[in-house]
């Protein structure tokens, strides 16, 4: 029936294989086949009788699944690495089969809250350009950056051709005796390296940093390296998030 007709990159995106815009590059590519035959057509929409194969494999719907990982540091957030170094996906329990992946990244180097899913859409959710859920870290600088040199933060940094931008910015705690400082920051968005491109164009390095809050989530009780699921109302919050954010 019709009104059980999804988008195929929706439906490719749902059974947890990669998100829906990836899924859209494998369409137009030719990957896709539905009933057999190859479809390049992005608005192509199926029904729950039709087969889909991506890449010649037959599509299994996964029953949706979120996670909350404390990710430690020196851990990639992918689900595989050509240099065999610990990935994201190593921290699921053992008995979970399901597809997951990361929903954005957080650097090698970076600690803190990284959610995981098999969910496309959800993920695809969360990272629209145009969210605005608050993503707190917490950097250790190199030396004491001065309070009109951290405003420059809010107002905005050229970094690359981007503009990079804290939404608010805290002087937590400094040590002059080690010169650092503890800062706390609230991100929107979640461009590669942020904080750090942030701290290094005021000339502060960033020695440590970590993700301690996305959205209404924090790492309270937990230790790195420790992973849960989110509850199904946790769930439900971060669509509400989202779907405010972007309207």
């Amino acid at each position: 029936m019709s009104n059980e007709l999804e988008r195929l990159q929706k439906v490719i995106a749902q059974s947890g294989i990669t998100s829906r815009r990836k899924a859209e590059n494998l369409i137009t590519q030719g990957k896709v086949a539905v009933n057999g035959k190859v479809v390049t057509e992005l608005g192509t929409k199926v029904s729950p009788d039709d087969k889909v194969e991506v890449e010649g494999v037959p599509l299994t719907k996964e029953e949706p699944v979120y996670f909350l990982l404390y990710k430690p540091r020196g851990v990639i957030s992918s689900v595989k690495d050509d240099k065999n170094r610990k990935v994201v996906t190593d921290y699921l329990p053992e008995d979970r089969e399901e597809r997951v992946f990361p929903i954005g990244r957080l650097d090698y180097d970076t600690s803190g809250i990284l959610l995981l899913t098999n969910d496309g859409d959800f993920a695809n959710q969360l990272m629209h350009p145009k969210h605005e859920i608050d993503k707190v870290y917490i950097a250790k600088t190199k030396g004491i950056p001065l309070r009109e040199e951290l405003a420059k933060l809010t107002k905005g940094i050229k970094s690359d051709g981007e503009l990079l931008r804290a939404t608010h910015v805290k002087t937590k705690s400094i040590d002059k005796k080690k010169n650092t400082a503890i800062i706390q920051l609230t991100l929107h968005e979640g461009k590669n390296r942020q904080v750090r491109r942030m701290f290094e164009s005021l000339g502060y390095p960033v020695d440590k940093l970590k993700r301690e809050r996305y959205g209404f989530l924090d790492l309270h009780g937990m230790n790195a390296g420790e992973i849960r699921e989110l509850t199904p109302h946790e769930v439900k919050q971060l669509r509400h998030l989202a779907e405010k954010s972007v309207k």
